[in-house]
């Protein structure tokens, strides 16, 4: 074998073994966002404590100010990384095949910042105590849950969770996006996703002063980016998804005369 016959195997094992390397990189952050998103379903649940870091705050004002942090570090997050723009230039820093695992690792790890510092509230707002109405609401959180999962399948789950991009960086294949769908859930609303938060989110029996402000805090990150993400989408596909956008609701049907 000439040098350069062996100069090329050991370039081909190097890029083999990087392709390796962002693959199971890219498992480690798919596993970590269903983790944060297991453990806040199971916090707002009661299954486990929401909050349950060693912090001593003796005043609500304290808590209520370092959990409207953790809603704004979260938000921040979310919205600055899955902007165009930021991708861009994020991608001069991490290879792109790994950018979409970067950004769910990152929210795994915001997500899991806020259910780990969350400052617990414990006034109760509302304590429902009818069996039927009780298995109703626990219907619905369930529902909800189950929802977002079904949605994210709809379109592509591997893609959203950045698993597609780094399966197919491993095989050698170019990368296609995954086009714009209506189909399903999508045919009568525009985020099925933040529908299925919403309604799990508020949808339970027992509603505590901390679990209110949660859920006010990740309501007002929807509503926020929501309206970032379609301005985008109306940018990027152009007519097709501003003639959508007209004629599905963004998140309930659009009831019609």
């Amino acid at each position: 074998m000439t040098d350069t016959e062996s100069a090329s195997l050991s370039a081909q094992d190097t890029r083999l073994a990087t392709r390796a390397g962002i693959f199971l990189y890219s498992l480690i952050a798919y596993a970590a966002g269903m983790a944060a998103i297991a453990w806040l379903v199971a916090s707002l649940a009661g299954l486990v404590p929401l909050g349950t870091a060693p912090l001593e705050l003796h005043s609500t004002a304290g808590a209520l100010a370092l959990n409207t942090i953790l809603v704004l570090l979260f938000g921040l997050q979310h919205s600055v990384m899955a902007r165009r723009h930021f991708k861009a230039w994020w991608t001069r820093v991490v290879p792109p095949p790994a950018e979409r695992s970067t950004y769910v690792l990152a929210s795994a790890l915001a997500l899991g910042l806020v259910i780990w510092l969350w400052q617990p509230l414990d006034a109760m707002i509302w304590s429902v105590s009818d069996p039927t109405a009780r298995s109703v609401l626990w219907g619905l959180f369930a529902f909800g849950w189950l929802y977002l999962v079904a949605a994210t399948y709809v379109t592509n789950h591997y893609d959203l969770f950045g698993l597609r991009q780094a399966w197919l960086h491993l095989r050698g294949r170019e990368y296609t996006p995954v086009p714009f769908v209506r189909k399903w859930m999508y045919r009568y609303s525009r985020h099925p996703m933040m529908l299925g938060i919403l309604i799990g989110i508020w949808a339970t029996p027992e509603m505590s002063a901390g679990h209110l402000a949660l859920a006010l805090g990740l309501s007002g990150y929807i509503a926020i980016g929501v309206t970032l993400e379609e301005r985008e989408l109306a940018g990027h596909f152009g007519e097709p998804y501003r003639r959508y956008r007209r004629e599905v609701g963004a998140l309930l049907p659009r009831v019609r005369a």
